[in-house]
């Protein structure tokens, strides 16, 4: 659907054409204002088509954002069975890249924003920044050609997500010794094991799997049916925390229960034996020997045997360097906004439980620029996209001078059935005895995305 577009009106840039951007320019046309989305990719969903093989841990009927709903009726779309779950690239064909279509010109492909700042003015001045909108500085490709131009705007939405910048192997937060050296071995995604040539990358090969998050066990379960099939495939599967604990979820108490049964897998997998489990092990070099395989040494200095391949699902965290002109106000552990990570610090809590949260915690000392979705997460695990939904409904209102429905956030999230804090190495807690993390549970509403996108 073609889109007319006021071009005397300053618009409201949105940064990401994924789940949550074009969720958040639904919600801007729906308050009146005039959305564009710039999308570094060539189709809408860029990162979620990347894990297109990764079915989701919710249902169709808990992935479709109200405003975007309400903007594609027109067009004739139908949404899916609403109890069903679908993958990756079912959610990209026939939701995003639909309201993608229906955006029309309001979106922007092939379009990667390389600074923000604020018109005439660098991060140190004081003197009349008030007054002046906000630039942003895009890097364009067209017909094989790269171009800059900028685009002025009355604020910026990052909805960018972590998905492009995954964490390294390394246990301290940096590229662990000799990594850089054997990229061609290590992958940063779940392996789509149905595609030909990658399943036969990894089919009797040794892998080493690290992590500990949604995606770690997927890519656990995923190369334990490998291994039924072809004799000789083994999985040594990387912990740094001291004890596996409560790392297969909540199980049957997950309110989310095609996460919970991924726990059930992932550990039926382990102890079907093809899948060896090495505990505080933290990364510090990855050696290569002769024959090209790698042998990984931890920081206590144990070296495993030598392995094939590497599949390295340790997180993500955000790309913060187009930011470094306008004034952010992080917090200096998750690089989170201020306000909300004491909400989501995975050395809490680790529930779900999180409380709810809109513009107020998301807006930055920089008027009109918002973090949201996955980006607003920072470096802490499992954000869920009804999270992100609900973020941009307040930051559209906010934006459109309805303070209190901005102020009205009203989520609750579904229970892991997990309690302690996620970011403590040996320690599983039980933060729900008394009422706290894990209290009483209420209906699920969300999808994992974090940790998670995939993980599910």
């Amino acid at each position: 659907m073609e889109v007319v577009v006021d071009e005397n009106v300053l618009p409201v840039v949105v940064v990401g054409a994924g789940p949550i951007g074009l969720a958040a320019a639904a919600q801007l046309l729906d308050r009146g204002l005039e959305p564009l989305v710039l999308e570094a990719g060539s189709a809408a969903g860029a990162s979620v088509r990347q894990w297109h093989h990764v079915r989701l841990f919710s249902r169709w009927g808990e992935l479709v954002d109200p405003a975007a709903e309400k903007l594609l009726a027109p067009t004739g779309w139908r949404s899916a069975d609403p109890d069903t779950y679908p993958t990756g690239a079912e959610w990209a064909e026939h939701y995003l890249q639909p309201l993608a279509d229906a955006l029309g010109r309001r979106i922007r492909f092939g379009a990667r924003v390389i600074g923000v700042a604020r018109q005439g003015r660098d991060r140190v001045v004081d003197a009349g920044r008030d007054g002046e909108p906000l630039t942003v500085h895009v890097q364009t490709t067209s017909a094989g050609r790269v171009g800059e131009e900028r685009i002025t705007a009355r604020a910026v939405v990052d909805a960018s997500g972590t998905w492009t910048t995954p964490n390294p192997l390394g246990a301290d937060g940096l590229p662990a010794l000799g990594e850089p050296a054997a990229a061609d071995r290590i992958a940063y995604q779940v392996p789509d094991l149905t595609a030909p040539a990658i399943r036969a990358r990894y089919a009797g090969k040794r892998v080493a799997v690290a992590g500990s998050g949604h995606s770690a066990l997927t890519a656990l379960v995923a190369f334990a049916e490998l291994a039924e099939q072809v004799p000789g495939t083994h999985v040594v599967w990387l912990l740094r925390r001291g004890q596996i604990g409560d790392t297969f979820g909540g199980g049957d108490a997950d309110q989310l229960p095609a996460r919970g049964a991924l726990g059930h897998r992932a550990a039926a997998a382990v102890e079907a034996g093809n899948i060896s489990t090495v505990t505080g092990f933290r990364t510090a070099a990855v050696d290569q020997e002769g024959d090209g395989r790698l042998v990984l040494a931890s920081v206590d200095g144990r070296r495993l045997d030598p392995v094939d391949e590497v599949v390295a699902v340790t997180g993500f965290r955000p790309d913060l360097s187009w930011l470094s002109e306008v004034r952010l106000d992080l917090d200096p552990v998750l690089q989170a906004p201020r306000a909300l990570a004491p909400l989501i610090d995975p050395n809490v809590h680790s529930c779900g439980t999180v409380y709810p949260h809109g513009a107020a915690e998301l807006a930055q000392p920089e008027p009109g620029v918002f973090l949201v979705g996955m980006k607003s997460y920072g470096r802490a695990p499992t954000f869920l996209a009804m999270t992100g939904y609900e973020q941009v409904r307040s930051v559209a209102a906010a934006l459109a001078g309805d303070h209190e429905a901005a102020a009205r956030v009203e989520l609750v999230l579904p229970e892991t059935g997990v309690c302690g804090g996620a970011g403590l190495f040996d320690q599983t807690g039980d933060a729900g005895s008394d009422g706290g993390c894990c209290g009483t549970p209420s209906g699920p509403v969300g999808i994992s995305l974090g940790a998670g996108a995939p993980g599910m």
